[in-house]
């Protein structure tokens, strides 16, 4: 059984900090939100298990889509995400991103961050899926780095948002339907607990779910799983996105070669050099992700290969290196160059659809508890991300988060909570194993290609994990191990119950997409009190 909380505790002899906003996380979601609020002048207290800069913004290298351009239209924006979605995208999410990512560029923009220019016009690029040039990006292929240098620097020296390095955030803490605030892990392994009048997750992904990823060590779900434990509504976890090229070469780490390649005109051969898209979609290279990433499955088994190549040797050299200037450099540091060599590519777990599913405001079935970013299912991505339209989801939703909380009365309820478990130790070691085990189940399972026979196995394996959530918790990889397993079992769970293909879902036994049964999203929800009982919603 999944507990309600990970350690034993009695609430009431823990140190009490508080605060306006709790902000868990960071990334251009957290930070940008913790600005916001802090603007508004709320006490603003930022938490991060390393640091800033370790987010998966950071290796956004792609850009943040936004109708800038005289030529685009919020309209043609609408459709192309929609489409991406594979409907199951919220028509309404939809409409509040395209009409207001602009602005939201605009203070990002505001904020220090310095997008590339052209003849002093934003250097705009196309990208998988959309029909115009709208990806605003910055140092060429550095976007993720350029907004959260901007936004750090700002976050930082702001005197109204105290940063915290270095800590983990266990559990919620609620109360009577609403969040109360955290309990959290300092280095020094003492705990406190923070209490405010709004709590934010923004705590990204599940990536290390995977063993190949291109996510940071820090995407482990721990926002989603914390959220579950605390009753929140999470939806539509099936929907996992894979990046069709990241590097795969011995000895180099599953690096991300931005889709924007492909949009500049970069193709895919198999290892026999044979150009081979025009055989799985009319869009060739720039089809959505998720047909990119099993065609190019297809053809490393087809030719029993472990990767295929992305060839951009056609282009212009200085393009290549003056576009794409940090792709070019880590290629080159293990003896590849873009502009001349076919680079091994082939796909790795990137981006979680689903997720804890919150309003347009980004408010949970919780009171008081918000979700913004990768963490959060706003209904914007649907059963499959467009392209870019990650950033510009955290910043139009962190915004409204903000304006949200500033409605909010003070926080009253003052929660009275112990709990004591027989409880066994858990060598270090074997968190280590267990972590390598779930995410070779995953891959095998729960990857690319699913089916009932392998999920229900992947299930079974999960769940005899199970007894490690009575072990005495004291570590962050510990911590982090509890939270992968559940994100695990509830991805899992919602793979099975979808007997469909669909977006980010593919199911060899279900190939084709079924609007008459499935146009709807799985829900899981672990209800407050109960310690087994797990309903879906679909």
């Amino acid at each position: 059984m999944i507990p309600r909380y990970l350690v034993d505790l009695s609430i009431e002899d823990l140190p009490v900090i508080e605060k306006d906003v709790i902000v868990i996380g960071a990334g251009i979601a957290g930070l940008f939100t913790a600005l916001r609020a802090s603007e508004n002048n709320h006490s603003v207290l930022m938490i991060t298990k390393k640091s800033l800069l370790d987010s998966n913004t950071r290796y956004a290298q792609g850009g943040i889509a936004a109708v800038i351009s005289e030529e685009d239209s919020p309209a043609y924006h609408r459709e192309d995400t929609l489409i991406a979605g594979a409907g199951l995208c919220s028509e309404d999410a939809v409409n509040v991103l395209v009409h207001e990512g602009p602005e939201g560029v605009s203070n990002l923009i505001s904020m220090g961050t310095q997008f590339d220019l052209e003849n002093g016009e934003f250097a705009l690029t196309k990208e998988g899926a959309h029909s115009q040039r709208r990806i605003l990006h910055a140092n060429g292929d550095a976007t993720g780095y350029e907004i959260v240098r901007a936004l750090s620097e700002k976050a930082t020296s702001d005197p109204g948002i105290d940063v915290w390095d270095d800590h983990f955030v266990i559990d919620l803490v609620t109360q009577d339907g609403e969040c109360c605030g955290a309990i959290v892990q300092k280095p020094d392994g003492h705990r406190l607990y923070v209490r405010g009048k709004a709590t934010i997750l923004c705590s990204g992904g599940t990536g290390q779910l995977y063993r190949y990823t291109t996510n940071p060590d820090v995407a482990t779900g721990d926002g989603v799983a914390m959220a579950y434990r605390a009753g929140a509504l999470i939806q539509d976890m099936e929907f996992v996105q894979f990046h069709p090229t990241s590097l795969c070469y011995p000895g180099a780490p599953r690096f991300l070669i931005s889709e924007a390649v492909r949009g500049e005109g970069a193709v895919l051969r198999n290892i026999r050099g044979d150009r081979f898209m025009e055989r799985y979609h009319p869009q060739l290279e720039l089809a959505p992700r998720d047909v990119v990433a099993r065609a190019i499955i297809s053809e490393m088994e087809e030719t029993k290969s472990t990767f295929v190549y992305l060839d951009v040797t056609h282009e212009s050299p200085d393009m290549v290196k003056h576009r794409f200037p940090n792709i070019y450099e880590f290629c080159l540091q293990y003896g590849l160059d873009l502009t001349t060599d076919w680079i091994p590519v082939a796909p790795a777990a990137h981006y979680m659809m689903g997720g804890v599913k919150t309003d347009l405001n980004g408010e949970t079935n919780i009171r008081r508890l918000f979700a913004c970013g990768e963490v959060s299912s706003t209904g914007v991505h649907g059963a499959n991300r467009l392209a870019s339209n990650s950033l510009s989801e955290a910043i139009v939703f962190g915004k409204r988060i903000v304006d949200s909380i500033i409605k909010l009365p003070e926080l009253e309820t003052k929660p009275v909570i112990e709990i004591d478990h027989p409880r066994m130790s858990t060598p270090m070691q074997a968190v280590v194993e267990k972590r390598l085990k779930l995410q070779k189940v995953m891959v095998r399972y729960a990857g690319l290609r699913r089916n009932a026979q392998g999920l229900g196995r992947g299930l079974e394996e999960l769940k005899r994990q199970l007894p490690f959530f009575q072990s005495v918790l004291t570590k962050r990889e510990e911590y982090e191990f509890a939270n992968l397993l559940t994100c695990a079992i509830l991805t899992t769970e919602s793979a099975l119950q979808r007997e469909e293909s669909r977006g980010g879902h593919f199911r060899d036994d279900f190939p084709e997409k079924n609007d008459a049964v499935w146009r709807k999203h799985t829900v899981l929800h672990r209800l407050q009190g109960m310690t087994e009982e797990r309903i879906i919603h679909v």
